[in-house]
């Protein structure tokens, strides 16, 4: 599994690049400050057109912006893919207007929301080759018992009967051990180095001293940890408890 770590990375520049040299990176159209050093150093890296946090803040996505953004690094040997826009909280028919008006010669990933149809996650699985699973609604915070039985019945809903899903997985908001080592994910991202990085109060006395390194140390612990190769369906009552 890929592990996306959300930028841009807290503390110095140098601290920054040390960190990201050979990981793989996220990089929101909101805030590109590091785009040029995960061209760099980056084993790959991926775009999130950041709709989540315009989403909190009640903002609205400048999509023609985000499409010229892809346009300009799409050709990176390093660029995998990019999220299509979408709207958070939004019905499907406006998130499919949204996947309709994306360009086809760039790599995109729709995303399917945790409060829409399974009708439409299937569909969606049928027609990409990696489908972005993003936490809303009723189920916007991952790893919740409510979360865990509706994330149990997506995964019912696109797996064969030995637990394979019908296309590529990512996990939006959801690189935790307690989460992805359950689930059949290809990638997932997080956040959690980076702005945890700051955070001396998350290591004690014994931290490491600047905040490059701590968010090393994190990262590290992440990436110790891979998914599931399957979804085990036995497992799905457990989680919910």
């Amino acid at each position: 599994m890929i592990a996306y770590h959300g930028t841009p990375v807290g503390g110095r520049r140098e601290d920054a690049a040390k960190f990201l040299a050979g990981r793989h990176a996220l990089v929101p159209f909101p805030r590109q400050d590091d785009i040029g050093v995960v061209a760099d150093v980056c084993q790959s890296f991926v775009f999130d057109n950041g709709a989540f946090s315009i989403w909190t803040k009640g903002g609205t996505l400048d999509v023609s912006g985000y499409i010229e953004w892809v346009e300009k690094w799409h050709r990176h040997p390093g660029f995998e893919w990019a999220l299509i826009p979408d709207v958070i909280d939004g019905d499907e028919t406006a998130n499919d207007a949204l996947i309709a008006e994306w360009p086809t010669e760039l790599r995109g990933v729709p995303v399917w929301h945790l409060h829409e149809s399974l009708d439409r996650l299937q569909r969606l699985a049928a027609d990409w080759q990696t489908v972005a699973f993003g936490s809303s609604g009723q189920w916007r915070s991952p790893g919740t018992a409510s979360w865990w039985k509706r994330m149990g019945a997506a995964m019912d809903a696109i797996c064969d009967d030995q637990g394979r899903p019908a296309c590529k997985l990512h996990g939006l908001r959801m690189l935790d051990p307690s989460i992805f080592q359950h689930l059949p994910f290809a990638s997932a991202d997080s956040t959690n180095a980076a702005v945890n990085g700051g955070s001396i109060s998350r290591f004690g006395m014994y931290a490491p001293p600047t905040a490059g390194q701590r968010a090393n140390v994190i990262a590290d612990r992440i990436e110790a940890h891979t998914s599931s190769p399957i979804w085990l369906r036995e497992r799905q009552t457990e989680l919910a408890l």
